[in-house]
Order: structure tokens, then C-alpha cells, then sequence
């Protein structure tokens, strides 16, 4: 990874931190409100499922079809969240379930940075200043990167993540009508935006590989972690992820609450998605661990 890339990885981790610190600040002497905190839920969920539906389960997995322009908003929603251009966030995630949990996993707390609480952190954060962009296109993302509309997309990554910290701040300041209102748009529903969705995403890395449940026979360390579900918008079913990768559902039981899959099957009822892959009960169950005992990770 060049200097460049660590830099501007390492601006991307610190600014939303003292975005929080800021909003801390602000909430401690009561300038937040409604507004601020409606500004702040909206946009995390727009951009997050940008991540969960659009960089995950349709470009990474194809867990579903839709319209190419569809494809290209969810792409760019994705971008906004500041984890990186569409190609490089494939690519990795890609890489990953090729690797998983073994050398050449960019982001496994369990290889090549060893184990325990040095493993934990590399998983979380310290990946992105040592291999975070650095799975090849061609062999990991071919699809998009033969699609000139992607090709383009990963191109105004750093424009689209300019348009998400000033909409944030246009918000603010029309609902607000003032200048402290922009401001304090742009750190609710900007800073602490990005800095809510790194780290939930992250824990999906890190948490999901260490802490958790099992019911798959799997060879990773993958886990299920039901209190990080809805933050994480349904991506914390990570060991059903792992087991059926190209499920549109990682929330595979009733109890499982996976709001990516809510709204996939809303989009499908609308008829903008189709061709939704999803597991039968038999499948699940031909894969569960022997006498459904909790299937324990590797040694």
C-alpha cells in the first residue's frame, strides 16, 4: 500500500472521530435536536444499505438482478459511506471469501497478524493502512471492472464522498435556516454518519470472526452476532452469511432480523429486483452441524 493510500485511509478514520468528539460536545450542551438526529438516521440508512444491499449482496454476491441504474445508485450509495471505491470494496470482500480466516484474508483477526487482541485490531482498523485496496480488479472483480459505468463510479469516489458531507450540511441548513445549522448538520448527519457505519462495518471484520454463534459446519471462523443485527442492517448474521454467501437473507430464522432483506423483498414486490437467491430449509439444514449441536470454529 503506498504512503498515499495510508494517509488518506488514516484521514478517513481520524476525521469522523473528531466528528464525534464534536457532536459529544454539542449533545453534552443541548445543541441537537430533532432535526439534527433525524438528518443523522436518515442518511445512515440510505448509505448503509447502500453498503449492505448495493456493495454486498448485489456486487459482491449477486444475491439479486436488478436495472443497471439501480446497480449504479446503490454503487454510488455505497460510495458515500467512505469505506473505500466500489471496485477496491469488491474486490477485498471477494478475496476474503476466498481466503477466509487463512493467508491472503485481507481482514481476518485469525492470519497473518496472529491471534488474540493484535489479530482483533488488525481485523477492525489495522487492515486498511496495510492491505485494504489492494485486491487485483481483474482476478476478484471482473464484472464490474469490464462495466465502464462502474469503471466511472470508482473514478468520483472522492467527488461522491464531497456530495455526502455537503447534503448533510444543505439539510442542516434549510430545515435549521442558519449557518449553525449547516454546521451542525454536517457533523450529525456527516461525521458521525461515516464514523457509525465504519465502525459497524468493521465489526462485521472483527466481531463476527472472534465473538458469536455457530449452528454451520463451516471451516472459518465466522459468527453469528444477534445484538450488532440491526445496526449493522442485518449483516451480523455473518455465519449464515459464510455458510450461503450468495443468500439475498442472511437473516436465515424468524428471529434473525435482517433489514437489507426487508428491503430487497420490498424492491421485489415492486418489481425492481428479481431473480432473488434464497435457501431453502432443507439446504440449511443439510448443512447445520451434526445433532444441531453449535458447530465450533476451527482450531
Amino acid at each position: 500500500m503506498s504512503r498515499t493510500q495510508q494517509i488518506g485511509n488514516l484521514v478517513g478514520v481520524a476525521l469522523p472521530f473528531v466528528g464525534l468528539v464534536v457532536a459529544i460536545v454539542l449533545l453534552w450542551n443541548s445543541a441537537v435536536d430533532g432535526i439534527d438526529l433525524a438528518i443523522l438516521g436518515v442518511l445512515y440508512l440510505l448509505v448503509g444499505f447502500g453498503v449492505t444491499i448495493g456493495y454486498h449482496r448485489l456486487l459482491t454476491h449477486r444475491a439479486f438482478a436488478t436495472h443497471k441504474r439501480l446497480e449504479y445508485a446503490f454503487a454510488a450509495l455505497g460510495s458515500a459511506s467512505l469505506q473505500g471505491p466500489v471496485l477496491d470494496w469488491v474486490a477485498d470482500h471477494r478475496k476474503h471469501h476466498a481466503h477466509t480466516d487463512t493467508e491472503g484474508d485481507p481482514h481476518s483477526p485469525h492470519a497473518g497478524e496472529g491471534k488474540g487482541l493484535r489479530g482483533l485490531f488488525h481485523a477492525h482498523v489495522g487492515w486498511l493502512f496495510e492491505t485494504q485496496g489492494q485486491a487485483d480488479w481483474r482476478k476478484y472483480a471482473p464484472d464490474l471492472y469490464e462495466d465502464p459505468g462502474m469503471r466511472k463510479i470508482n473514478k468520483l469516489f472522492l467527488p461522491i464522498t464531497a456530495v455526502s458531507l455537503l447534503v448533510p450540511a444543505a439539510l442542516g441548513w434549510l430545515l435549521h435556516g442558519d449557518l449553525a445549522g449547516a454546521a451542525r448538520g454536517l457533523v450529525w448527519g456527516g461525521l458521525v454518519r461515516i464514523f457509525l457505519l465504519h465502525h459497524v462495518t468493521w465489526s462485521i471484520n472483527s466481531v463476527c470472526h472472534f465473538f458469536g454463534r455457530r449452528r454451520f459446519d463451516l471451516d472459518d471462523h465466522s459468527t453469528n452476532v444477534a445484538w450488532l443485527a440491526l445496526p449493522s442492517l442485518g449483516e451480523a448474521w455473518h455465519h449464515n452469511h459464510h455458510a450461503f454467501p450468495r443468500s439475498a437473507q442472511h437473516g436465515l430464522r424468524g428471529r434473525e432480523l435482517d433489514p437489507s432483506a426487508w428491503v430487497i423483498g420490498g424492491l421485489r414486490r415492486l418489481g425492481l429486483v428479481w431473480n432473488v437467491v434464497q435457501i431453502s430449509p432443507d439446504r440449511q439444514r443439510a448443512r447445520q452441524a451434526p445433532a444441531g449441536r453449535q458447530a465450533p470454529a476451527p482450531s
